[in-house]
């Protein structure tokens, strides 16, 4: 009955087109109701409590180290050297989109970013050298969501914060499969192009190839400033998303100086603007995952799934199929806080590392950024690239299926995420 409660106002709240956020108020509400113990204070309390927290400091610096890379140059000179490398082999310019992709991956954390910033810069020059248009939208909407997996990543960030996982530990494991999802989209893209006449660029100089990197090291170096931070201790998540945004405006305004001082004010005011989204996302979930501990939901949930917790790998491939399935209803975040409190407890008596299990659930809710009907980045892209949501929802399958397969190859194969992880991490 209490699982039939939670999922009711959850879903009938949702239907109505009451925003998630106050649907999850309504579910916690809802819950408090059906058990005797309403108490607006303790609404108020649990509220307050979900974004009083400072490893979610991480999340608006790194919104704003994007978009300071997206306005100050940063992209269009990552993608500039990524053109020099690869430009001219057959269908380069998908090459270059993915390569482009990994490296801001490390810069901004934010796959809406990344996807704004590769279709402002790619989509018009695919599309002047003859490339299909929904090809080429569905590959730069399935390599922006790289972005969420290597660090930093704002959703690692999130579900660190609502899982008690570190959050260090969930940035240096999610390189490998980072790396991997973008060896997926490679090959496919070199499959899908194959055979077809596309006008390739022509072949860089080494005198070029130098003086792109020698343009771009400035905004290369950030990667390797946050990851080499991290594993050695130097900093925590949350110092290194305000490193990430200091180094970015410094690149931008004294050495690059395409950021101008009149510009800062819509920055900063656009990062805020997508911060207090997510932070109130946050803080809402709170109140839903406290009524759900409370109502011991985990423990109905245990059971129902008693069968499967002496196989790990089936109970993460149902796992996996149910965010899935939750993914195209629902935005990265939300998925991300509404079913945290739920699997861990699971994942915990399976005797799951947490912080594989992160990465799996990461990687599934970044491709649900590309899966309809819902997909963020698919809406990104199109508006951004000025095609129809046809067009890239046509494109993205090939990609998107690489993508899962990748997941569920990851599933079957755990220390492809832990011998790396290990390594990483020392």
């Amino acid at each position: 009955m209490t699982i039939t409660i939670f999922l009711g106002a959850l879903l009938g709240a949702m239907a109505l087109g009451v925003p998630i956020a106050f649907s999850l108020l309504i579910c916690g509400a809802a819950l408090m109701w059906h058990m005797d113990m309403f108490d607006a204070q303790i609404l108020a309390q649990n509220t307050i409590e979900g974004a009083n927290s400072f490893p979610l400091l991480a999340v608006p610096f790194f919104m704003l180290a994007g978009e300071i890379m997206n306005a100050g140059g940063l992209s269009k000179r990552i993608v500039n050297f990524a053109m020099t490398l690869v430009g001219h082999i057959k269908g380069g310019l998908g090459y270059v989109g993915i390569m482009a992709a990994i490296i801001m991956a490390a810069l901004s954390g934010s796959a809406v970013a990344d996807a704004a910033a590769l279709a402002a810069l790619l989509l018009p020059m695919m599309n002047r050298a003859g490339y299909d248009t929904a090809r080429s939208a569905g590959l730069l909407a399935s390599a922006s969501i790289i972005a969420p997996i290597i660090p930093p990543s704002i959703g690692f960030v999130i579900f660190g914060v609502a899982a008690n996982v570190s959050i260090s530990k969930l940035f240096l494991a999610g390189i490998a499969p980072g790396l991997m999802l973008g060896a997926a989209l490679w090959f496919t893209w070199w499959w899908l192009v194959r055979k077809e006449k596309i006008e390739a660029a022509p072949r860089a100089s080494r005198r070029e190839v130098m003086l792109a990197l020698k343009d771009a090291t400035f905004a290369l170096v950030l990667p390797l400033i946050v990851v080499v931070g991290l594993k050695f201790g130097v900093f925590t998540p949350t110092e290194a998303a305000v490193v990430a945004a200091v180094y970015a405006l410094f690149v931008s305004t004294v050495i690059y100086k395409e950021l101008k001082l009149s510009q800062l004010f819509g920055l900063f005011a656009s990062a805020a603007q997508t911060t207090a989204v997510i932070m109130f996302l946050v803080a809402a979930a709170m109140v839903s995952a406290w009524m759900i501990t409370v109502a011991n939901l985990p423990a109905e949930l245990v059971a129902l799934l008693k069968p499967l917790l002496d196989n790990p790998t089936m109970l993460l491939i149902a796992i996996m199929v149910i965010t899935m399935l939750v993914g195209t209803a629902m935005d990265m975040t939300p998925t991300i806080l509404i079913l945290t409190p739920v699997f861990m407890p699971i994942v915990k008596a399976a005797g799951i590392d947490p912080v594989y299990f992160g990465v799996l659930f990461m990687i599934n809710n970044a491709i649900g950024l590309i899966t309809p009907p819902v997909g963020t980045v698919l809406s990104t892209v199109a508006g951004v690239g000025k095609v129809s949501m046809d067009q890239v929802t046509r494109g993205v399958w090939p990609f998107m299926v690489a993508q899962f397969a990748v997941m569920f190859l990851l599933v079957l194969f755990p220390s492809l995420v832990t011998v790396p992880a290990r390594w990483l991490h020392g």
